[in-house]
């Protein structure tokens, strides 16, 4: 659930970036926040708090980033050559977008399924209740509609100021932002002692980017007739495939070390002088 409404000011931008006509921005931004929830918000988290993490929920979540990845080849070593924005190239992602929909579906089930059957502590006497929750999230969530436009907006201006692209930008400062809620929430989680949570948080985010957020922006621009790509650059694809694996390493003993959470701070920080030299 924190994921889930953590994500959604990535919807609304991303789909006011495709309005705007900007799909660098878009596939920025879904490449910028898979890595730095992978990297830069787990490392953060695990430096908070080590300990022990849930490897047989958080291994699969991973193999589902992993799939993903793959699937985004399909369009993106076609469009390497040329256009990624081609019409072709729309109608090679169609099929790729509808796949990882299903595997998000199947993916979420398997997951409420699980945590359904396992035990749950008592909530502590000052816990908010579920709908309670669930309200407070989903009107934080709206509200960030009424910035997103003015971030979106914003984008082009500031770029030209500090001679930044518009693809850097949107793949660091953009992801950054508009997770921001996961990434406060994973580690203020994470300094109360909830490694497991807090872990959670951060991969089920990034996975939820890569399987719902990317695919869902693919379909939606069908309607609105912007042709969305999934067509990624190499760089963008080395840095989620390789994030995937550096995090996959960390949780695969089923703890974590304040020294892998500062290698994975550092793996970020390769990422974004990637992104500022090859993007």
């Amino acid at each position: 659930m924190n994921a889930s409404f953590g994500n959604a000011p990535e919807l609304i931008i991303a789909v006011i970036a495709l309005e705007k006509g900007l799909p660098d921005v878009v596939r920025g931004s879904i490449t910028g926040s898979v890595v730095s929830n992978l990297l830069l918000v787990l490392g953060l988290t695990i430096i908070a708090g080590a300990g022990e993490v849930d490897r047989r929920s958080l291994l699969p979540q991973l193999a589902t980033i992993g799939i993903a990845v793959v699937l985004f080849l399909v369009p993106s070593i076609a469009g390497w050559g040329g256009d990624r924005n081609r019409h072709s190239l729309f109608i090679a992602s169609i099929p790729v977008a509808a796949i990882l929909l299903l595997l998000y579906l199947g993916s979420t089930i398997r997951g409420l399924r699980r945590h359904g059957a396992q035990e749950r502590p008592e909530a502590h006497a000052t816990a908010w209740s579920l709908r309670l929750s669930v309200v407070v999230l989903a009107i934080a969530a709206t509200t960030t509609a009424f910035v997103s436009e003015a971030l979106v907006g914003s984008l082009e201006g500031f770029g030209h100021a500090i001679g930044w692209s518009e693809f850097f930008i949107a793949a660091v400062i953009v992801a950054i932002v508009g997770n921001a809620a996961e990434h406060g929430g994973a580690i203020v989680v994470a300094r109360r002692g909830k490694t497991k949570l807090a872990s959670e948080i951060a991969i089920s985010s990034a996975a939820q980017v890569a399987v719902f957020v990317a695919p869902a922006v693919t379909l939606l621009s069908i309607i609105r007739s912007h042709d969305f790509t999934l067509a990624f650059r190499p760089v963008e694809i080395a840095t989620l495939a390789i994030a995937t694996v550096l995090v996959a390493l960390v949780v695969l003993d089923g703890r974590s070390s304040r020294r892998e959470g500062v290698a994975l701070v550092g793996a970020y920080g390769g990422a974004v002088a990637a992104y500022a030299l090859l993007a």
